[in-house]
């Protein structure tokens, strides 16, 4: 997700001043230059939701723009403390994305609740989308970054620069050209997302694929869930065990603080 701040030219400045604009925070000219006026509303809009007035317009300033308006019984509160190491500033302005996000897949129901949340702790634990890091799993000692990744044909990648291009992003760290382009058919983004992968740690694109995951396998991940395996049901999202502990760990902590009658409402 982009870092936007005082020198900055382009379309996702023009994005900003807009949002800006539309909130009653006046960005001065709406050009892609990222000017005195636009550094004051920013610094204005960020000092009205509680945030650091910086004047950089970072992921949680983003997802504040944006943010759905929803009313739900699954609050800051209540996610928190499945997020230990979280700040509870990202909790705040990307929570409300999932929760929309799971109401209009019809997964808002406490156990598809408690495996989105223990997915995110269990792929990004800071409840940011994020891009994939580097590391010997994907990258060979001297290769380019992502390259073993590029000719994976269970990937559906077609060689270089798939593997750098489509990798892990978003809350369930999406992987793969072949992936991107099943979730993005199933959120309508399919030539979107090819196009611009970067799109997957949009908060709003990342719960949309969250959820879209979920409910391709949500019968799977139901019995699993039922029979009290979460090992099954973390395999079912990432393949194996990787996370495994994390995803237990928030699973067992939301099993008493999320309500067993989950409510969730979007203005």
């Amino acid at each position: 997700m982009p870092l936007l701040k005082a020198g900055e030219t382009g379309p996702q400045v023009t994005a900003l001043q807009q949002q800006l604009q539309q909130r009653g925070f006046d960005p001065g000219p709406i050009d892609g230059n990222f000017g005195p006026s636009t550094d004051a509303a920013v610094r204005a809009f960020q000092q009205s939701v509680g945030l650091l007035a910086d004047g950089e317009a970072g992921a949680n300033t983003l997802a504040a723009l944006t943010m759905p308006s929803v009313t739900s019984n699954v609050t800051l509160d209540v996610v928190a403390p499945m997020f230990p190491g979280a700040p509870r500033v990202n909790i705040q302005f990307h929570l409300p994305y999932v929760l929309k996000a799971l109401l209009d897949a019809t997964l808002a129901d406490k156990s598809m609740v408690l495996m989105a949340l223990s997915t995110i702790r269990a792929e990004t634990g800071s409840f940011l989308p994020i891009d994939e890091g580097i590391s010997k799993y994907n990258t060979s000692p001297d290769g380019h970054p992502f390259d073993k990744y590029d000719n994976r044909a269970s990937l559906g990648n077609t060689g270089p620069p798939d593997g750098a291009l489509f990798k892990g992003r978003g809350f369930i760290q999406l992987t793969g050209r072949a992936n991107y382009q099943q979730i993005g058919n199933a959120i309508g983004l399919s030539d979107q997302l090819i196009q611009n992968p970067d799109l997957a740690n949009d908060p709003d694109v990342a719960a949309q694929i969250l959820a879209a995951f979920l409910g391709n396998k949500q019968d799977q991940i139901r019995q699993a869930l039922d029979a009290d395996d979460l090992a099954t049901a973390r395999k079912l999202v990432n393949g194996g065990t990787h996370g495994l502990a994390d995803f237990t760990d928030a699973f067992q902590r939301g099993q008493t603080l999320v309500p067993d009658d989950v409510q969730v409402q979007v203005a």
